[in-house]
């Protein structure tokens, strides 16, 4: 039986691994997989591919469990350890970065996203597509560095201080880095957004 509840931190959870409780690591997964799988689709742009390298960055985190630094937190290890992982499968695939409003789908080789819509009728949901595909486009277009920042911030939820951390840079140099992204980013999207 797992030692954990939903109060539990990372750290005890890692202390039951240790000790032996295999069942502490699933609670680790299922905390962390989802922004796992979506950080790394942001980054490989596709959605199969992303899955199979969150499962073998689990795996990497589990055999190296033992090595785990605790004065860290166990998300910015975990998204270190993704990012580096799905840098060399880009550069072993030389991957070229594809528009994310193309997916592979069930009934079919590619398929159309679209994201869901609060506001009712075409117009409004045919808007936030275009929206999302020239958002997308824009992140797409910044310089690796700035890119790798804003998936880190916003598709994979970590603070500044985790991506300090992670990315091993001064605070002060993600908050300027950021900012700069952002900047480059409004001054991507100014024509498309004051349409």
């Amino acid at each position: 039986m797992a030692t954990g509840t939903p109060q539990t931190g990372d750290r005890e959870l890692i202390a039951a691994v240790l000790k032996g409780d295999q069942e502490s690591f699933s609670e680790l997964v299922e905390r962390y997989q989802g922004r796992l799988v979506n950080y790394l689709f942001r980054l490989l742009r596709d959605v199969d591919e992303a899955h199979d390298l969150a499962q073998e960055v689990f795996l990497k985190i589990y055999q190296a469990l033992d090595r785990y630094d605790p004065q860290y937190k166990f998300s910015t290890w975990l998204f270190r350890v993704a990012r580096n992982a799905a840098i060399d499968r880009i550069r072993k695939r030389r991957l070229k970065f594809v528009s994310m409003d193309r997916r592979r789908t069930d009934d079919g080789p590619e398929g159309t996203w679209e994201p869901t819509s609060t506001a009712a009728g075409p117009y409004s949901n045919l808007r936030n597509v275009e929206r999302g595909g020239a958002i997308q486009r824009a992140i797409d277009d910044l310089p690796w560095e700035y890119r790798q920042l804003i998936v880190l911030r916003h598709y994979g939820e970590l603070t500044y201080d985790e991506i300090a951390t992670s990315q091993q840079m001064p605070l002060g140099t993600v908050k300027n880095k950021l900012f700069r992204a952002r900047q480059m980013l409004k001054e991507k999207l100014r024509d498309f957004l004051t349409d």
